[in-house]
C-alpha cells in the first residue's frame, strides 16, 4: 500500500509540473487560431486615379557643344570658366595668331598686286582698241583708193597686214583682261581664306548658354577636335529615361509627367514627354523617353539620376484600393473583405495602377471594407479568420 501511495504521489507531482506548460501551449494555439486578429480597414469608394509609367534616367541639356580648335596652334588665352554664362558671339578663348596674321598680310599684298595688274592690262586693252580702230580706218581708206586706181595693191596688202596685227593685239589684250580678272578673284578668295583661318584663332560662343566644363588652360598646344570648353544651352533640359518596352504603346509625346531627382526624393518637378526613341536596347529591352523638365532644382547637375513618372491615363471616379491591401493567392489577385467580423478572400480584376492605389474593375462594390493585418510583420490573413479593429 505504501508503494502504491508513493507512485500516485510521484505521478501527481509530474502532472503538476507538466500541466501548466501544456495549458499555456493550448491557450496560445487557441488564441492564434480563434482569437480575432487586429486589422486595418479601407472603405472602397470612387476616387480619382492616375496611371503612370516609371523610368530611370539622367538630366541632360538638349543642346550641348564641345568647343575645340579648328587648327593646331598654341592656346594663349581662356576668357571664361566653369559656371560662367555667355552670350552668342562672345569671345571665349584665343589661339596664337601671329603666323595667321602674316598670312593675311601676304594675301592682302597679293590681292593688291593682282588688282594693279588688272589695271595695267585694262590700259593695254584700251591702247589695243585704239590701234585696231586706226588701222581699220586706214585699211578702209586704202581699199577705196585702190578701187579708184589711186593707190597700189601693195599698199593695200600692207594695210591688211597691219589690221590683222592690230586685231591680234586686241584679242591678246582681251585675254589678258580675263586672266587678270581671274587672278584678282583668286587673290580675293585666298585673302578670304586666310582671314577665315585667322578667325579660327578666336573661339566664339555659338549661342547663349552656360560653360559647364573647362578642359584646357593657356600655354599648351591644342589640336583640332580636342575639347577646350563644354557649353550647354539653358533653354531646354530633359531627363533621358529608360522605360520598359511593354509601356511603348501607352506613352506619347505631350503627355504630362513628374520628375523626382534622387537629390530631392520627397519633391516632384513638373515635366512633359518631348520625344520617344525608335530603337530599344537589345539586352535590357528598354527604350529612351526624353521628358522635358519645366522646372529644375536649385542645384541641378547634368547627368544626375532621376525617376520620371509619365501619366498615361486618368479616371475621376474609379473604385480603388491601396496597393498594400492586395493579396495574391495561387497567382490570382485578390483582397480580404470584412465579412461580419471575418476576413474573406475575394478575387478581383485590376485596372489602372496609380502611384499608391490600384483600380478594381470587378470583385468589389462601393462601401465594402478591405482589410490587412495591423502589424506590419504579421503574415497574411487566412480565409475565414476572425478579425478586429486594433
Amino acid at each position: 500500500m505504501k508503494l502504491i501511495a508513493l507512485l500516485q504521489h510521484r505521478r501527481a507531482r509530474i502532472a503538476f509540473r507538466v500541466l501548466p506548460p501544456a495549458l499555456l501551449a493550448i491557450g496560445v494555439a487557441y488564441r492564434a487560431k480563434f482569437a480575432p486578429v487586429p486589422v486595418t480597414a479601407h472603405e472602397v469608394k470612387p476616387t480619382p486615379i492616375t496611371a503612370e509609367v516609371m523610368g530611370t534616367g539622367t538630366l541632360e541639356a538638349r543642346t550641348k557643344t564641345t568647343l575645340s580648335a579648328r587648327l593646331q596652334e598654341r592656346l594663349t588665352e581662356v576668357l571664361v570658366d566653369q559656371n560662367d554664362s555667355v552670350k552668342a558671339g562672345q569671345l571665349l578663348a584665343r589661339l596664337d595668331d601671329g603666323e595667321l596674321t602674316r598670312q593675311v598680310e601676304i594675301a592682302t599684298a597679293a590681292l593688291a598686286a593682282a588688282r594693279a595688274t588688272a589695271q595695267r592690262v585694262a590700259v593695254d586693252e584700251a591702247r589695243a582698241q585704239a590701234v585696231e580702230k586706226r588701222t581699220r580706218l586706214d585699211h578702209k581708206r586704202l581699199s577705196e583708193l585702190v578701187a579708184n586706181g589711186i593707190a597700189s595693191s601693195a599698199d593695200l596688202d600692207k594695210a591688211t597686214e597691219q589690221l590683222q596685227v592690230a586685231e591680234a593685239d586686241l584679242k591678246r589684250a582681251h585675254a589678258a583682261i580675263v586672266e587678270a580678272e581671274r587672278q584678282v578673284v583668286t587673290a580675293e578668295k585666298s585673302l578670304a581664306f586666310q582671314k577665315e583661318r585667322l578667325n579660327y584663332a578666336r573661339i566664339l560662343s555659338p549661342y547663349d548658354g552656360l560653360v559647364v566644363r573647362r578642359d584646357r588652360d593657356p600655354g599648351g598646344v591644342v589640336v583640332p577636335g580636342s575639347s577646350i570648353l563644354q557649353l550647354i544651352s539653358t533653354n531646354e533640359f530633359w531627363v533621358s529615361a529608360w522605360v520598359d518596352e511593354t509601356a511603348s504603346a501607352a506613352i506619347l509625346p505631350g503627355q504630362p509627367a513628374r520628375v523626382v531627382f534622387r537629390s530631392e526624393p520627397t519633391k516632384t518637378y513638373p515635366g512633359v514627354v518631348a520625344r520617344l526613341a525608335r530603337e530599344a536596347d537589345r539586352e535590357t529591352r528598354e527604350f529612351l523617353v526624353d521628358v522635358r523638365v519645366t522646372q529644375l532644382p536649385p542645384n541641378w547637375i547634368l547627368g544626375q539620376r532621376a525617376e520620371v513618372f509619365v501619366e498615361t491615363a486618368h479616371k475621376a471616379g474609379a473604385l480603388t484600393v491601396p496597393q498594400p491591401y492586395l493579396h495574391w493567392l495561387e497567382g490570382n489577385a485578390g483582397v480580404f473583405v470584412n465579412d461580419h467580423g471575418k476576413a474573406r478572400w475575394r478575387a478581383v480584376t485590376m485596372g489602372l495602377h496609380g502611384r499608391e492605389t490600384v483600380e478594381i474593375t470587378h470583385g468589389l462594390t462601393p462601401g465594402e471594407n478591405v482589410v490587412k493585418p495591423a502589424q506590419a510583420k504579421r503574415r497574411n490573413l487566412l480565409d475565414g479568420q476572425r478579425i478586429a479593429r486594433p
